[in-house]
C-alpha cells in the first residue's frame, strides 16, 4: 500500500504531543510523540484505529513537524502510527537529527526499514508479516500478548532479531487481567524476556 502526499516529504499527522513514554524499554522518559496517519496492518485490538486512513489527517511539512518538536523541552522523539514505515522516513529523521533530537520508532515492521534511528522498537503483528530488513536493526522486540498462542509468535521473532535486542512481552490492555499472570509465569521460566506494561494508562497520561 502506498499513500500519496502533497509533497514527497509531507506527512499525515494524526497527532503530536509531549508526554511520558509509557511502555517498553524507554518507559518513564519524557518523549515527544509524532503519530502518523495511515496503516493497513489491521490489528483487531488497535486502540488508535482512527489513524488507519491517512487521508483523514492533515499533511504537514518537515519544517512544521520539526518546529513542533522544538517547542518541547525533551530531545527524544518517538515516531509511531499508524504504521510509520509506509513512508520514507529518511527526510524526517535527517531533519530531526540535524536539530539534535534522539529518533525512536515504534513499528510493526510490515514495510522495509528506512530512516536514521537511535532506537527501533519492533512490535510484529500476526495480521501482516514483518519485512526482513527490520530484524538486524531492532533494538527492542515488543510482542503484544492477546492470547496464549502469542508466546509462540513471540519466540518466532526472538529467533530472528539480533542477540542484543531487548525482548519484551506486553499484555493487551483489555486482556491484561487474563494475560498478565501468564506473562509473569513465562518470564520466570524464560528470563531472557522482560515485561512491558502500559504505565501511561495507569498514570492517566496520554
Amino acid at each position: 500500500m502506498t499513500v500519496k502526499t502533497t509533497k514527497n516529504t509531507d506527512l499525515p499527522i494524526m497527532e503530536s504531543f509531549y508526554t511520558i513514554q509509557g511502555e517498553g524499554f524507554h518507559s518513564g522518559k519524557a518523549a515527544y510523540f509524532i503519530r502518523l496517519g495511515g496503516c493497513d496492518v489491521g490489528c483487531v485490538w488497535c486502540d488508535v484505529k482512527e489513524s488507519w486512513n491517512a487521508e483523514d489527517h492533515p499533511f504537514q511539512t518537515l519544517e512544521e513537524i520539526v518546529a513542533g518538536a522544538e517547542e518541547q523541552t525533551g530531545k527524544m522523539v518517538v515516531i509511531t502510527g499508524g504504521e510509520p514505515l509506509m513512508y520514507d522516513m529518511r527526510p524526517l529523521t535527517s531533519a530531526l537529527k540535524s536539530r539534535g533530537f534522539q529518533t525512536n520508532i515504534e513499528t510493526s515492521g510490515a514495510y522495509p526499514m528506512t530512516g536514521e534511528w537511535d532506537w527501533v522498537c519492533f512490535s510484529p503483528k500476526k495480521f501482516k508479516e514483518a519485512h526482513e530488513s527490520i530484524f538486524p536493526v531492532a533494538d527492542e522486540l515488543k510482542v503484544i500478548i492477546f492470547n496464549k498462542s502469542d508466546f509462540k509468535f513471540a519466540e518466532k521473532y526472538a529467533a530472528l532479531v539480533s542477540e542484543n535486542c531487548q525482548l519484551m512481552l506486553q499484555p493487551e490492555w483489555d486482556k491484561q487481567e487474563q494475560m498478565l499472570p501468564l506473562i509473569i509465569d513465562y518470564v520466570k521460566e524464560n528470563p531472557q524476556w522482560k515485561i512491558s506494561l502500559q504505565t501511561h494508562k495507569w498514570m492517566g497520561v496520554p
